[in-house]
């Protein structure tokens, strides 16, 4: 019976806590800043390419 009450305390005690909310909340965050940097490189990245060979050929 003390293995039980053992499980439950445990589970009760997970239960209460919201560090998994909370590390779901930064793996969306950072996901939704990785797709944002993912569509500027691909919207801007032949642009910034030629501006940086420009000031890489302008350099002595």
């Amino acid at each position: 019976m003390s293995v039980f009450v053992y499980v439950k305390t445990l589970v009760d005690g997970l239960r209460d806590r919201e560090n998994g909310a909370s590390l779901v909340e930064y793996a969306l965050l950072v996901a939704l800043i990785a797709i944002v940097a993912v569509v500027a490189v691909a919207a801007f990245g032949g642009s910034l390419s030629s501006e940086y060979s420009d000031i890489a050929d302008s350099l002595p």
